[in-house]
This record gives C-alpha cells, structure tokens and sequence, in this order.
C-alpha cells in the first residue's frame, strides 16, 4: 500500500495532506481544552459557592471559550473531511484509471494469468477498499495517536494513581486489537479471492445464458454459485462474528475505567489529593484516550483488507507485458509483405508446439489462405501477426522488417483484424465503422458497408447509421455482426487484412460476393484468411493446409488437389467432384 500511495500521489495532494494535518493539530488543541475548561467550571461552582452561575462572569469567560473550542473542533472535522474525501477520490480515479491502461497494454497471457473476472474486482472492489482506508487513515491515523498523546501529557500532570488505572485499560485494548488483528488479516485476502470467484460465476452466468436455457441448467449453475457464495459468507460471517466483540469490549473498559477513575476519584476527593473540577477534566481526558484507540482499532480492521487490495492492485500495475514495443517505426518501401520464417510457437508453461517451423511469403495484393481442422493452429499462426502473442522461435516480418522491431501502434496501423467472433461495440453503427478510422467520411461509410455486404441491412434500420448497437452487439445477428466487423478493417484500408474464419456465419451467396467485391476494391491490400470452408478460399492465391500445428500442403486449389491428401479429403468432405472442379 505504501508503494502505490507513494507512487501514486501528486505533489499538490501532499500539500493537502499537510493542510489536512494543520487543522487536525488545531482540532485537538480544541478538543483538548474542553475537559480543562469543563474542570475550570466545576470548580468554580463547588469551591467558590457561586450561588447564581448565570450571573458569574467568570464562569460566562470560561463556557465563552468552550464553546470557541467547540466551534473549532466542528469547523475543523468538517474541513479535514471534505480534504480527505477530496484526496482519496482523485487517488482511485487515477489507479482506476492506470490500472485500465495497464490491462489495455497486457498481451494474452498476461489476460490469461490474471483472468477477466479478477481484474474486474481489482478495477472496483480493491480499488474502493483503498479509497476508505485512505480516508480513514487521513482522518483517523493522525487524529488519534496525536489525540492519545496529549491526552496522556494532560494525564500524567495530574494524578499518577489514576494514570496506572488509566494504562491498564489502555493495555486491555492493545490485546483486544492485536487478537484481533492476528485472527482477522489472513481472511481478508481469502475473501477477497471468493470475490473473484463471484465476479466469475456471475460473468459466465450472464455470457452464456442461452446455453444455460438451452440445457436447462439454471440448476447447475445455481449449485455452482450457491458453492462459491456459501464459502465467501462463510469468510464474512467470520469476520464480523470476530469484529463484533470489538466494540463491545472496548465500550466495556471504557465503561469499568470510568468506574474506577470515580471510586478510587472520591477517595483522592476526601484525602485533599485532588478536587472535583480535577476529577472530571481526568475522567474525560481518560475517555479521549481510550476514544483514540477505538479510533484506531477501526482502522485496524480496514488497514488488512486495504492492504490486501492494495498487493493485488499492485501485482497488475507491476506486471510487464511480455509484448513490448520496438526501437521505432522501421522505414521500408514494400507495403504489405508478410513472411515467416521457420516459426514456431507454444503457449506459456505448455509442453508440446503449436506451431512447428512454419514457413511461407505473402507478397502484396495476394490472398494467401489457411485451412485444417480444428485445433490445427491456423487462428494461433494469424495471431502472431498483430502480435497478440510472440513467436517462439523463428521471425515474423511484415514488409520485410520482423515484427519485434516495430512500435505496436505503428504495425497496428499496417493492419485490419477482423476476428473469428464478431465484436462490436455499444454505440451507433456509424460509431462501430469508424472505430477503424475516425475520420471516416459518410461516403467511405457507406462504400465499406456496401463492400461487406452489409449497406441494405443497415439503410433498411429505420435510424440507418444512427442504429443503436446494444452491448456486445446483441441486437444484431451473427452474420451482420460479422459483416459490420468487416466494414470496420475495410474502412481503415490497411496494407493487409487478415480474416479469422471472419466468413463462418454467412451464406454461401453473401460469402461469394462479399469476396468478390474485396477482390476488386482492394487489389493492393494483402489478404489472409483463415477459413473451414473450401468455397471460401478455392480462389485464394496460395492455401496453406495445417495438422497439427505443422505445414502439410502449400499451393493453389489445383495444386493441393493432385498432392495434399489433408487438402483432399477436407474438399471432397464438402463439396462435390463436379463443384471442385
């Protein structure tokens, strides 16, 4: 926690903290002059037989600069809270926001390491127990210790006898808060790992409520839940059963300490070793102190729990992705190239090779096409393009410079990506179109929708490219979701478009098309696409057949026909003799 404070905090909000610090020390001045003063009174009434307090100026002086004291004290908290309000709100918005940033720039294995539903919690959850430790801590942190301490000062010129009964008490609430901290800190971390387990039960609850239906499922998924619940309750209900015999106990010292202070008071009274006034100002001096370590058992209960955000916030900030930007932006004059050169891949910790020595060139304006059956490694080999992942060993170069050596931004902007699952985005279609180039006009709107297939769906919508698009783009079907998706890389004309099975859920007749209309309007751009059926890349320029990972056919439809016999019976599995040929 006190990395990320300190790595986090800007130096204005430094100052605030010492502004905060400023009107604490003047709040326990205030508040430490009120138990004096009350004393004061009192022993102007009992020892000067002051028969009319109203009319006693003297005592009027004293209740004058009490209620000073108390004006102060007021004014002073509010101030202190607003500040610390202030503070630790800016402090979340800025680690909310890094931690978005950082998550925008992990690579997929960092996403795989830490999980969707667990960065979630860490971006809402941890992030909100840090804001109200910090703000417990700048209201309370300082205000007791330094309250405690002068209270003790005050104490201790006043009446030693009383001062051991008061330490004792004091120690009665050190072991209550130490117990507790001992039993209490290695639950919160528990907890909050059931939190991300909730995160992620509910998550994949809602993503796939129609195949819960579909199967009649609710039950299973509500037994998978009820489980994870159960066990973070459980951890709750710990907790807070431990953390009610807190308060209790302390009200419970507080409580005995004031009874003491008054039996063993009348006798100190009656021996002439301390007057009424006397008495009184140490019983509330007592008290404060006391006050002061309840304030700091709260904080003892929040500081664990903050902590344990805090570690988990920080192992995200830290993380480095594995993906990292090249020197610069590498000049070259070829434009849309593509080659690998005996690449081959394997996922983080994973035994065996995705990909085995793969090999190929992609020269630019040619479709270069891949096919195998599932599991094969085709949308892994696209992946290592855009740089979702690395190769492990061998190069990857677009226009004849390796991958690795470009800015991740500027080999993004050679590219369009059009994923296997459509993705959109909640906002108009016009909006979800020019998320591929801003500064898209309507006329190359409307081009790239007619490219794609998807103008007359589109102007058939009664708001046309005002059309809302509802989250994840669930108001649409799969085949315009996939078409829209399309139009998105087209807009951008990159030097080379690479489809993941982009094609899967259209017709045969809007595949047909939609292909022929890439074809003719962009001749320059390089086009790979991964596909599972043999009508959508018969015309490709080169096909590369895959199993297993590895390279088992590589030429024309015609080519692979007479010599690939993978190819073969992908084709004949199909389509037809007289539809191949």
């Amino acid at each position: 926690m006190i990395k990320l404070i300190f790595s986090k905090f800007k130096w204005y909000e430094w100052l605030i903290v010492l502004l905060i610090v400023g009107f604490i020390c003047l709040h326990i001045f205030c508040d430490l002059g009120l138990p004096e003063k009350m004393g004061q009174i009192i022993s102007l009434v009992v020892q000067d037989n002051v028969e009319n307090i109203a009319s006693s100026s003297e005592i009027w002086d004293v209740g004058k600069i009490m209620l000073l004291y108390s004006l102060g004290s007021i004014l002073c908290t509010i101030i202190v809270s607003y500040l610390a309000a202030f503070v630790a709100t800016r402090f979340s918005a800025r680690v909310r926001k890094d931690l978005f940033q950082k998550v925008g720039s992990f690579s997929m294995e960092e996403m795989e390491k830490f999980t969707t539903s667990s960065l979630i919690t860490r971006s809402t959850n941890d992030i909100t127990q840090i804001q109200q430790v910090i703000m417990l801590f700048l209201r309370m942190a300082l205000t007791a210790p330094a309250m405690a301490i002068g209270a003790v000062i005050k104490i201790s010129t006043s009446n030693m006898q009383l001062t051991w009964i008061t330490a004792g008490a004091v120690g009665l609430m050190l072991i209550f808060v130490f117990t507790m901290f001992a039993v209490v800190v290695p639950k919160f971390n528990i907890m909050q790992k059931y939190t991300d387990k909730l995160n992620q039960s509910t998550r994949e609850n809602l993503t796939g409520l129609k195949v819960v239906r579909a199967y009649s499922a609710e039950k299973l998924q509500e037994d998978k839940f009820d489980k994870v619940n159960k066990s973070y309750t459980k951890t709750e209900l710990f907790i807070n059963r431990f953390s009610s015999f807190l308060m209790p106990g302390m009200q419970l010292v507080m409580n005995y300490l004031s009874l003491a202070i008054m039996w063993l008071g009348s006798y100190l009274i009656s021996d002439g070793l301390i007057d009424i006034g006397g008495l009184t100002a140490f019983s509330n001096y007592a008290i404060q102190v006391l006050f002061s370590f309840v304030m700091l058992s709260m904080l003892f209960v929040f500081i664990p729990r903050g902590t344990v955000s805090a570690k988990r916030i920080w192992e995200v900030l830290k993380t480095q992705s594995k993906i990292v930007d090249g020197e610069g932006k590498p000049e070259t004059n070829i434009k849309g190239r593509v080659e690998f050169n005996n690449v081959s891949f394997r996922y983080p910790d994973a035994e065996g090779y995705v990909l085995k020595n793969i090999s190929f060139k992609a020269n630019p304006g040619e479709t270069v096409a891949f096919i195998g059956s599932t599991g094969s490694g085709k949308s892994t080999l696209i992946n290592l393009i855009p740089r979702f992942y690395d190769a492990t060993e061998g190069n990857v170069q677009v226009d004849g410079i390796d991958v690795r050596d470009y800015k991740i931004s500027d080999l993004n902007d050679k590219l369009g990506y059009v994923p296997q699952k459509g993705v959109l985005f909640k906002g108009s279609i016009e909006d979800n179109i020019k998320y591929g180039y801003d500064k898209a006009t309507k006329s190359e709107v409307d081009e790239a929708l007619r490219i794609s297939q998807a103008y007359d769906f589109v102007y058939k919508f009664k708001d046309k490219l005002n059309h809302e698009i509802a989250q994840g783009g669930k108001n649409v079907s799969g085949g315009q979701k996939q078409r829209l998706s399309i139009a998105r890389a087209i807009i951008k004309k990159p030097e080379i478009l690479i489809f993941d099975d982009s094609f899967s859920a259209l017709d045969f007749k809007t595949d047909k098309i939609l292909r022929e209309e890439l074809k003719k309007h962009t001749k320059d751009t390089t086009k790979l696409i991964v596909a599972q059926r043999i009508g959508t890349i018969m015309d490709a320029d080169q096909i590369i057949v895959l199993d297993k990972g590895e390279m088992v056919g590589h030429g024309t439809h015609k080519q692979l026909m007479k010599n690939c016999k993978i190819y073969q019976e992908i084709a004949y599995s199909q389509l037809s003799k007289e539809e191949l040929r």
